[in-house]
C-alpha cells in the first residue's frame, strides 16, 4: 500500500486482504477518536492497529476456509446416545483463540493490563466492526458472549459468578461463549408467545425447561440465555423469566437435544440449529417474570453489534470495490477513472461514512449509560460529587439511545445488503463466483436485516421509544445544538437544507402524536429513515465543522481539512434532493472534482473550495 499526500493508492493493492483494516479505515479511526476519552484513545490505538492487522491477515484467510468447511453437528454417538457434539474446523478454533485473547470481550468488562477501569462497550463494538471485515458469522458468538456477560453483570445475584468469569475471560482455555435462544416456531418476533415451560426441581436445586427453540445460534454455548414461563405466570412477555442454560454441567451433558443445524445462506461460522429442552437444567437469572426486560438489555447490545457488523462488512465491500476499480482496465484506463464508476464509489464511501458515524454515536450513548449504571452499583470508583451528574447523563443517554439503536440496526443492515450486492457487480462475473469474497459478503449481509428484529419490528420499537421514553425530546435538543454549531461558509447551504428538513421532521413527530395507533404504525418505517437522515446529516456537519477548524479527529497533525465537508454535503444532497429533473440539468460535477478526496481520503485545503 502506498500513500501519496495522505491519499491511499488502492491500485497498489491486489485485493482487500493481507492488509491492516484499521490502518485503511480512516472513517473508523476518526469516529473512535471522537467518542473515546483521551486516555482511552491512547491505550486503544495500538491495540486496534494490532487487531486490524490480525484480522486482515490470519482471521480473513481462515474465514474463507471456514466458509467452505464449517461446523458440523453430530447429535448422536455411534451407540445412538445423545452427544450434542459440534465439530469445528481447526481454522475456526484458531480464530477464536486469537480474537478472544485480543480482549474483544474481556476488555469491556474487566480492566485490561495498563488500565484501572474496563474500556467502554464502544471499544467492544469497534473491535467487532474490524472483525466483520473478515467474518460476520464469527462475530455473532462474540456479540452474544458480550451480551450474556452484560446480563449477568446487571442481574445476577452472584450465584452465577463462575459463568460471568468464563464469559469475560482473557484466557481462551478458561473462556465460555454466550448465546441467546429466543425464537420459537409459533412466535418468531412475538416473544410473548413463548411456550417453553420452567418447573422447579427441588432435589436438583434448579429449574428444568421443557419446550423447543427454533433458531439457536452458537448452539453449543455454555453461557446460553433462554426465556421460559414458570408455572402459574401470566401470558405474554410480562410472564417470562430468564434462565442460563449450560451446554454441560460438571462434565455431563445437559438434558437437551440439538436436533440439526440450519442449512443457511451465509454466516457459516456460527452453528445455528434447533434445540429440544427435555427437562433441561437451567438457573434463574434475576427476578422471576422479569425476563423480557432483562433480555432487552442484551438485545440493545446485540442490535448495536449488528449495526457495527454491517459497517464492517460495508467497509470490506467498499475496500474490495476500490481495489478492483483501481486495477481493472476497460476501454484503455482503470474503471475508477470513468465518471459512472467514480460516482458509484463516492456514494458508497459516503454511505459508509454515514453508517459508521451514526452507529458509533449510538455506541457512545450506550457506553455512557452503562458507565452510569456501573458507577451506581459501585463497580467504578467515581467521586461522590460526580455521581449525580453521571446519573443525569446516563438517563439522557438512555432516552436517546433507545431511539437511535433500533434505527442504527434497521438502516445499516439494509445498507450492507445493497453495498455488498453492488460490490459484487464491480467485480464483474468473478464477484458471483465462490472463489471471490464478495460472494460471501453478500450471503452474510443478507442476515443483517433479519437478526435481532426485522425492519418492521425495529420501526415499531422506534414508536415505543417516542411514546414511553419521550425520546423525541433529547433527539430534538441534540440535533438543534449540532446545527447551531455549524458556521463555516462551506457548510452553509447544506446546514440550511438540513434545518428545513429538521423543522419538517419536528412537524411530522408532532402530527404522528395526534394520530391513531394504526396510522402511526403505517408511517413507522418512513419515520425511522427520516430520523436517521436528519440526525446523521447534523452529525456529519458538526464533524465537518471541527475538521474545518483544524480539529481533525483520529489523525495526528495537519491543519484545517475540507474532506468531511464534502462528505457531509454529498450526504445532504442525496438524502434531501429536491433538484429539478432529478439533478440531470444541474451541471453538477461534484464526484469528478472530489473523487480522490472522498474515496482515497485525500485531505483538502478549505481555501480551494471557497469559490
Amino acid at each position: 500500500m502506498t500513500i501519496t499526500d495522505d491519499r491511499i493508492d488502492y491500485g497498489a493493492l491486489e485485493e482487500g486482504r493481507h492488509v491492516n483494516y484499521w490502518t485503511l479505515d480512516r472513517t473508523l479511526q476518526r469516529e473512535v477518536a471522537r467518542i473515546y476519552t483521551a486516555d482511552e484513545l491512547e491505550w486503544a490505538r495500538p491495540r486496534l492497529e494490532s487487531f486490524g492487522d490480525l484480522v486482515g491477515h490470519t482471521v480473513a484467510d481462515n474465514a474463507d476456509v471456514i466458509d467452505d468447511h464449517g461446523p458440523e453437528l453430530e447429535p448422536y454417538d455411534k451407540h445412538g446416545e445423545v452427544q450434542n457434539r459440534v465439530r469445528y474446523p481447526p481454522e475456526q478454533l484458531e480464530n477464536e483463540r486469537l480474537v478472544y485473547e485480543s480482549g474483544i470481550v474481556a476488555d469491556a468488562f474487566e480492566a485490561p493490563p495498563g488500565r484501572d477501569d474496563p474500556m467502554p462497550l464502544a471499544h467492544n463494538l469497534a473491535m467487532q466492526y474490524l472483525l466483520c471485515y473478515a467474518d460476520v458469522g464469527f462475530d455473532c458468538p462474540v456479540a452474544m458472549t458480550a451480551g450474556s456477560a452484560l446480563v449477568l453483570e446487571k442481574f445476577d445475584d452472584g450465584s452465577l459468578e463462575s459463568y460471568y468469569d468464563g464469559l469475560t475471560s482473557r484466557a481462551y482455555d478458561d473462556l465460555i461463549e454466550g448465546a441467546m435462544f429466543l425464537t420459537e416456531k409459533q412466535g418468531g418476533s412475538d416473544v410473548g408467545a413463548t411456550e417453553t415451560r420452567a418447573e422447579w426441581d427441588e432435589e436438583g436445586g434448579c429449574y428444568r425447561l421443557t419446550g423447543e427453540k427454533w433458531f439457536c445460534s452458537n448452539i453449543d454455548a455454555q453461557g446460553t440465555l433462554a426465556l421460559a414461563r414458570i408455572e402459574g405466570a401470566p401470558d405474554g412477555t410480562s410472564g417470562l423469566s430468564l434462565f442460563l442454560v449450560p451446554h454441560e454441567l460438571e462434565g455431563e451433558l445437559n438434558d437437551q437435544l440439538y436436533r440439526r443445524l440450519k442449512d443457511k445462506l451465509g454466516t457459516v461460522a456460527v452453528p445455528t440449529g434447533e434445540v429440544e429442552f427435555r427437562g433441561t437444567k437451567a438457573f434463574l437469572v434475576g427476578e422471576p417474570e422479569n425476563g423480557f426486560r432483562q433480555m432487552a438489555e442484551m438485545l440493545n447490545l446485540e442490535r448495536l453489534s449488528n449495526a457495527a457488523a454491517s459497517c464492517g462488512l460495508i467497509g470490506r465491500a467498499l475496500l474490495e470495490s476500490k481495489v478492483r476499480a483501481a486495477n481493472r482496465e476497460a476501454f484503455g484506463k482503470p474503471i475508477d477513472q470513468h465518471p459512472l464508476m467514480r460516482r458509484d464509489l463516492v456514494d458508497m464511501a459516503v454511505d459508509h461514512e454515514a453508517a459508521t458515524a451514526f452507529t458509533m454515536e449510538a455506541a457512545r450513548l450506550f457506553s455512557i449509560r452503562e458507565r452510569a449504571e456501573r458507577a451506581a452499583r459501585g463497580d467504578l470508583e467515581i467521586p461522590d460529587d460526580r455521581l449525580e451528574e453521571l446519573e443525569t447523563e446516563g438517563e439522557h443517554a438512555y432516552r436517546l439511545m433507545r431511539l437511535l439503536i433500533p434505527i442504527a440496526k434497521a438502516r445499516t443492515g439494509r445498507m450492507a445488503v445493497d453495498t455488498a450486492s453492488y460490490a459484487m457487480e464491480i467485480q464483474g462475473g468473478n464477484g458471483y463466483v465462490n472463489d471471490f469474497v464478495t460472494h460471501r459478503l453478500l450471503r452474510d449481509a443478507q442476515v443483517l436485516p433479519i437478526w435481532e428484529g426485522t425492519e418492521n419490528v425495529l420501526s415499531l420499537d422506534v414508536l415505543r421509544a417516542l411514546e414511553r421514553e419521550a425520546a423525541h425530546e433529547p433527539f430534538l435538543e441534540v440535533v438543534e445544538a449540532r446545527l447551531e454549531a455549524v458556521s463555516h461558509p462551506l457548510l452553509a447551504d447544506s446546514a440550511e437544507a438540513v434545518e428545513r428538513e429538521f423543522q419538517d421532521l419536528g412537524t411530522a413527530l408532532a402530527d404522528l402524536a395526534t394520530k391513531d395507533s394504526e396510522y402511526a404504525q403505517l408511517q413507522a418505517k418512513e419515520l425511522t429513515h427520516y430520523v436517521f437522515d436528519v440526525f446523521t446529516a447534523a452529525l456529519l456537519l458538526e464533524e465537518a465543522q471541527r475538521a474545518l477548524e483544524g480539529r481533525r479527529d483520529g489523525r495526528d497533525g495537519g491543519g484545517p481539512d475540507a474532506r468531511l465537508a464534502l462528505v457531509a454535503r454529498r450526504f445532504v444532497d442525496r438524502q434531501f434532493d429536491n433538484r429539478a429533473a432529478r439533478g440531470i440539468t444541474s451541471g453538477d460535477r461534484f464526484v469528478l472534482e472530489h473523487f480522490d478526496a472522498i474515496v482515497g481520503y485525500e485531505s483538502i485545503d478549505p481555501t480551494t473550495l471557497e469559490d
